[in-house]
């Protein structure tokens, strides 16, 4: 954006003796006012030429010009305005059109310099900073029509992470109470008496005696099974090797 800013400033700056062949005195004075920088010497001079002649061209462009360089769009939009008739019809028509896109760009009126800087190649084709200017402000005017909806975007993307958030926070709300519940059931079934042997019958120790045999002979033999089935495998697996 500056390079385009500075490029502009430039042009506008070479093009304020763009109608100086004017034998106003006013305007060459404002003029010579001008290149010096003396921007409040070059409006009086100029606003005099304007009482004399208010059709003016070289008084309203000049004077455009300088209320740029205060950066006073506004202002030198209207000066550029008075003469949309007269002025482009001149040998400095492209000037024009470019200065008028210029001060729509730092209005952020970006169409309209769209529109500026287009008449301005077709007057004068091979001007590559008026060729810059206009692809910049075509640009800017697509992002420009394209944020609202970025917007509108960002927006429902804020709500739909508000929903979520607020479905987990429901979902651990409700994980949490399932888990006292459970808790409150556990607690509830340990204070509960556990159930005693039927016919309050012990167990002798022969029996326990036989119990423990009986238990130690199914262990044995699960083991024994195991052993046969890993042998098995061992075998298998050293037949496919030698294969």
């Amino acid at each position: 954006m500056r390079r385009f800013i500075y490029i502009v400033m430039l042009l506008v700056l070479t093009g304020t003796t763009a109608f100086s062949q004017t034998d106003k005195k006013e305007v060459r004075k404002g003029n010579r006012s001008f290149r010096k920088g003396e921007y409040a010497e070059a409006d009086i001079s100029y606003r005099k030429a304007l009482l004399k002649d208010s059709t003016s061209i070289a008084a309203n462009y000049n004077l455009a010009n300088n209320l740029y360089r205060q950066e006073q769009f506004d202002e030198a939009g209207k000066y550029l305005e008075k003469i949309k008739e007269t002025a482009p019809a001149t040998k400095y028509g492209a000037d024009y059109f470019y200065n008028l896109g210029d001060v729509a760009l730092q209005k952020k009126d970006y169409q309209s310099a769209v529109i500026a800087f287009g008449q301005s190649l077709l007057l004068r084709p091979d001007d590559m900073d008026a060729k810059e200017n206009y692809i910049y402000a075509k640009l800017m005017m697509k992002n420009q029509g394209g944020g609202g909806q970025d917007q509108n975007q960002d927006q429902n993307q804020d709500q739909n992470q508000d929903q979520q958030q607020n479905q987990d926070q429901n979902q651990d709300q409700q994980n949490q109470d399932q888990n006292q519940n459970k808790d409150q059931q556990d607690q509830q079934q340990n204070q509960q008496p556990k159930p005693q042997p039927s016919g309050g019958q012990e167990i002798s120790p022969q029996q326990a005696q036989q119990m423990l045999e009986a238990i130690q002979n199914m262990e044995k033999e699960t083991q024994d099974k195991v052993k046969k089935e890993k042998a098995a495998a061992l075998k298998s697996r050293q037949k496919e090797k030698n294969w």
